[in-house]
């Protein structure tokens, strides 16, 4: 799929590389309910930005290189669409290679 110029590259989450990130000896994803309590809303609706002071928001550099993040508005029925630069400016993630 081409969107304004970028090519869509399929990525996936390295955990290891969040491991040696956080000096980790184990990563592993959070289970539905502690997900849900972190992010503070139900799973499938999670916002991606974190008002949880547990709940590090990392997002990977490559995020940078396209102009427009579409997420889910707190809702399953429900989009927004956000310049990334205004993104970062607001959720202010910490920004790293974490995909391979």
């Amino acid at each position: 799929m081409v969107r304004r110029g970028l090519r869509r590259r399929r990525t996936r989450l390295d955990l290891q590389a969040i491991k040696e990130l956080l000096g980790g000896s184990y990563v592993a994803f959070a289970d539905k309910a502690r997900a849900e309590e972190l992010a503070g809303s139900v799973s499938g609706t999670v916002l991606p930005v974190s008002y949880h002071e547990q709940l590090e928001l990392i997002v990977d550099a490559r995020l940078l290189e396209v102009p427009e993040l579409y997420f889910n508005a707190a809702r399953l029925d429900r989009s927004l669409a956000l310049a990334t630069e205004d993104y970062v400016r607001l959720a202010q993630p910490r920004i790293e290679s974490i995909t391979s």
